[in-house]
């Protein structure tokens, strides 16, 4: 049975694939060429959209292992850094590259190095306390 937390945590990040779901209705009208975008652009939107769908999934997965093996502190705390990781990845492709016509990302690309870092600690401490608990 899952604690009351990560009920919560999961029924939010599901209701988030929601949004995810319309990204890539976006993405279709950015492909199609109903939404002007450069190469660069439509590369960052893919990369984005991929990233998020991909995170959550693997976010929520993480969070259940972590409970199914009844994994204590810090790890588990730790290890929600995969689910913040699918909000700041995607957030650094898609905001650093909006605008019209840009031909390189602007500063918000930083979210993504961010939300890389993150992710790495996020599965390290997954990890870790999956082998340790």
């Amino acid at each position: 049975m899952l604690d009351e937390q990560l009920r919560i945590v999961a029924g939010v990040v599901l209701l988030s694939v929601i949004g995810i779901a319309y990204g890539g209705t976006f993405l279709l009208r950015v492909v199609r060429g109903g939404v002007p975008a450069n190469g660069l652009q439509k590369s960052f939107f893919r990369a984005g959209h991929a990233h998020a769908g991909v995170l959550v999934i693997l976010g929520l997965l993480v969070q259940l292992y972590m409970q199914l093996a009844d994994v204590g502190r810090p790890w588990a705390a730790l290890s929600y850094g995969v689910l913040f990781a699918a909000i700041l990845m995607p957030a650094g492709f898609f905001l650093s590259v909006i605008g019209k016509d840009p031909q390189k990302p602007n500063g918000l690309i930083a979210l993504l190095w961010t939300g890389a870092a993150v992710l790495t600690v996020g599965l390290a401490a997954a990890g870790i306390g999956l082998i340790t608990a």
